[in-house]
């Protein structure tokens, strides 16, 4: 089986802007490229987990997401950061664009996105991790089980669930502190 972190996009990966899909408004954050890193060399597959409701409410295209997506991956490659999946949901049920209108099992904070990963890359989810800027991209750590780190925490946010640890910083500090308590004792 294989361990992974499951990571939110906006706001976790890239500053938050209203509806992203231009690679001319994509910034990543701040230690973002070393934290992934960091992920990667102690073997960690890389999954991205992403509401895109931008694309239901008609404000751009699959295709335009998919560019920005591709842009976004190859950057990380250069640093030794690859992104092994992503999946995204961009269905609403009241979307503008009909053919995205549906109650769905895989917008977050439902589960079918991670559940699909966790199927496909073969994933254990005791050994893996979920990183996001808010509490519904940690879903998958309401098993218990799943260590989750909430992001760029508020006070405001912080609310009591096992498994979860609330960081002022980013994907960094959630790397530093996450495999430093992995590491065998000496």
């Amino acid at each position: 089986m294989n361990k992974a972190v499951f990571l939110d996009r906006d706001g976790t990966i890239n500053v938050e802007k209203n509806y992203l899909y231009r690679i001319d408004d994509f910034e990543f954050l701040p230690g973002v490229l070393e934290g992934l890193r960091r992920f990667k060399e102690a073997g960690y597959l890389l999954i991205i987990v992403t509401n895109q409701s931008g694309i239901g409410r008609g404000y751009y295209t699959e295709k335009q997401y998919k560019e920005l997506e591709t842009w976004m991956c190859d950057q990380l490659e250069k640093y030794g950061a690859a992104i092994d999946g992503i999946y995204y949901c961009p269905h609403l049920p009241d979307a503008k664009v009909e053919q995205y209108r549906k109650e769905c099992n895989c917008r977050k904070p439902k589960k079918g996105m991670f559940e699909a990963a966790i199927r496909e890359y073969d994933i254990d989810v005791s050994e893996s991790i979920a990183i996001g800027d808010n509490p519904r991209d940690l879903a998958l750590c309401e098993n218990g089980v799943t260590t989750g780190y909430l992001v760029y925490a508020k006070e405001f946010q912080k609310e009591t669930l096992p498994n979860i640890h609330y960081i002022e910083g980013g994907i960094e500090q959630a790397a530093s502190e996450f495999l430093e308590k992995k590491e065998p004792e000496r």
